[in-house]
């Protein structure tokens, strides 16, 4: 069972379709008791991270999510927001600290040339730095769609799982052990996008 999880913060019900025409089995929930079925979480999310890491502590998710993800290691793939908040802390508004579960911080994209515009909105390439299940059977530079400001930069290098040419350059995907975030959305990435989620319903 694929648990999404409802914290106010995500159009849930394009990612609840994309889940299951790649053959999952979804449940979008607002009661983190229902944790403790789930054999995949997804966290998804639009808006701010002050927002969103509110939304999960006055909505009861994270120790919920901390026992699930970090001692029982339940694969979680945050998506958009949902990579970010994964992070030790952001800089949107204000410094807010975040879950904390790969070390790092959310800093805005700094446009490097006069054809960049913030926000980031539209497709662009991906690019592997390493191996892994999630990107199985995608091509390296494939296009994903993006929409957002901020970005998530790790401190270990080991956590980067893929890179973006925009701004310079950023991080569009993350891994650490079971958990894993992008900064793209899957669910409007079609094929590429439901080759991942498939990736990591059966894969990772």
């Amino acid at each position: 069972m694929i648990l999404v999880i409802d914290y106010g913060m995500s159009n849930l019900g394009s990612i609840r379709r994309a889940l299951e025409e790649c053959g999952g089995d979804v449940l979008v929930s607002d009661d983190p008791s229902d944790l403790k079925n789930a054999e995949r979480i997804v966290l998804p999310g639009v808006g701010s991270y002050v927002d969103g890491m509110s939304n999960l502590k006055q909505r009861g998710w994270i120790s919920e999510l901390n026992r699930e993800v970090l001692e029982n290691k339940i694969p979680l793939l945050g998506i958009c927001l949902g990579m970010q908040l994964l992070s030790t802390r952001g800089y949107e508004h204000s410094k807010t600290d975040g879950l904390n579960y790969i070390s790092g911080e959310v800093i805005k994209l700094t446009p490097t040339d006069l054809n960049e515009r913030i926000p980031h909105v539209g497709w662009n390439e991906v690019y592997k730095k390493r191996d892994n299940p999630l990107f199985e059977n995608l091509n390296d530079g494939s296009d994903f769609y993006f929409v957002h400001s901020y970005f998530f930069w790790p401190d270990n290098t080991d956590s980067i799982l893929a890179l973006t040419p925009y701004c310079g350059e950023f991080v569009s995907a993350v891994n650490k052990e079971n958990i894993y975030g992008v900064q793209f959305h899957p669910e409007k990435s079609i094929p590429v996008g439901f080759q991942l989620l498939k990736n990591f319903i059966h894969r990772v």
